[in-house]
């Protein structure tokens, strides 16, 4: 069996080649003469599927080591008997992660305490559902919407647009990129939808670019109705728009999901499903794999200090979203790179983070109700 893996996949070739041969290439260069004689190609999300690959080739299987699959045709897939999966959840703590820091830095840099404030999350699936419980830890009132489920599960704890969006100071997205059905999300925040928002509100997107239309993004800016905005992903990646780039209050180059933690447990879904289909014993232990550097450790002095004033240390001794953003601002970045190098480079070259339950953080002089709340955020912390 010949399986062909982007260079992206982490540990791609300790894992796959204990069921084949297994030949790595960079993402973006992967096209259909590579593929022409393989059984199984394992991408992540810098590799297009389409028609054109596809065609004349043996390929029986893709899978994508991310959650998301708007890059693979799976009409294509269909219609070439190409079976294809994705890794649904497998960076939804990264996310989740992601979502925690932005509050945080947001809440710092404006003088604005979460406790009492209402967040509206829209799409409350794998990566949603995580960012509700760090939000409750952190005091925020969650506002949910998530049509499908919504319509699925008759559960009132869903609400529409028009009721949440009014009353929410914190508006963050977390949906799939669709383009069908009656429930399709790109383009879906538009002037309308930016319209009903709270005045002032804060909008964070680390979903899809392509669910936001950024020239009504702009008017909203102008008009005062956000007053912030936190971005991971953009309108026509790498070519992003550097004016809004400049706008935000947070900016970062669709890196999120991009935990050590998340990207290995994509590589096992894959890899568990590639043996499944086969029907080869898997043989690889995502155990067995080393990351490149220690757990972030650091100690934390809590007494006399707000509960989020620790919190926001702990998650900053985790993972610094500011440096992230400095970077694509371009901190450091080589003389005459342009934006859409630098977005790429950054993405290639990101370095190893882990996830708030690998970090070791003590908190000395903690109360219990901080503890608990602690462990709300996905910290692994001695609870009362």
């Amino acid at each position: 069996m010949k399986i062909v893996c982007a260079q992206s996949v982490l540990a791609a070739r300790e894992a796959f080649s204990t069921v084949g041969q297994t030949v790595v290439l960079p993402d973006r260069r992967i096209g259909r003469d590579d593929v022409l004689d393989a059984d199984a190609l394992v991408i992540r999300s810098k590799t297009r599927v389409t028609h054109d690959l596809l065609d004349g080739t043996r390929l029986a299987f893709v899978g994508t080591a991310t959650a998301g699959f708007d890059h693979i045709d799976t009409l294509a897939c269909a219609e070439h008997d190409v079976a294809w999966t994705a890794a649904p959840g497998c960076n939804a703590e990264s996310v989740a992660d992601y979502a925690t820091a932005a509050l945080l830095v947001w809440s710092l840099r404006r003088g604005r305490p979460l406790g009492g404030l209402c967040i509206a999350v829209i799409g409350v699936g794998q990566v949603g559902s995580r960012v509700v419980r760090r939000a409750e830890a952190l005091g925020l009132r969650p506002l949910l919407n998530d049509p499908p489920r919504a319509l699925a599960e008759r559960d009132p704890v869903f609400r529409n647009l028009d009721e949440i969006l009014p009353q929410a100071d914190v508006v963050t997205l977390h949906v799939p990129l669709t383009d069908e059905g009656p429930f399709a999300t790109r383009r879906m925040v538009d002037c309308r939808f930016l319209a009903r928002l709270k005045p002032g509100a804060l909008f964070i997107n680390a979903s899809r670019g392509e669910v936001v239309d950024e020239s009504a993004l702009h008017l909203a800016l102008d008009g005062g109705q956000v007053s912030d905005i936190v971005l991971d992903v953009w309108d026509r990646e790498p070519d992003i728009d550097a004016r809004l780039l400049d706008r935000a209050l947070i900016a970062t180059p669709h890196i999120a999901g991009y935990s050590w933690d998340g990207k290995l447990a994509g590589t096992a879904q894959i890899y568990r499903a590639l043996c499944g289909f086969f029907e080869v014993e898997p043989r690889w232990d995502p155990a067995s794999v080393e990351p490149r550097a220690r757990p972030p450790a650091a100690v934390v002095h809590a007494a006399g200090r707000p509960d989020e004033a620790v919190l926001s240390d702990m998650v900053r001794s985790t993972y610094d979203i500011e440096a992230d953003d400095r970077a694509l601002r371009g901190l450091g970045a080589p003389e005459g790179e342009s934006l859409p190098e630098r977005f790429e480079r950054l993405r290639k070259t990101y370095p190893v983070r882990r996830e708030f339950p690998a970090a070791r953080v003590e908190v000395i002089g903690a109360s219990d109700r901080l503890l608990r709340r602690a462990a709300g955020l996905g910290f692994r912390v001695p609870l009362p």
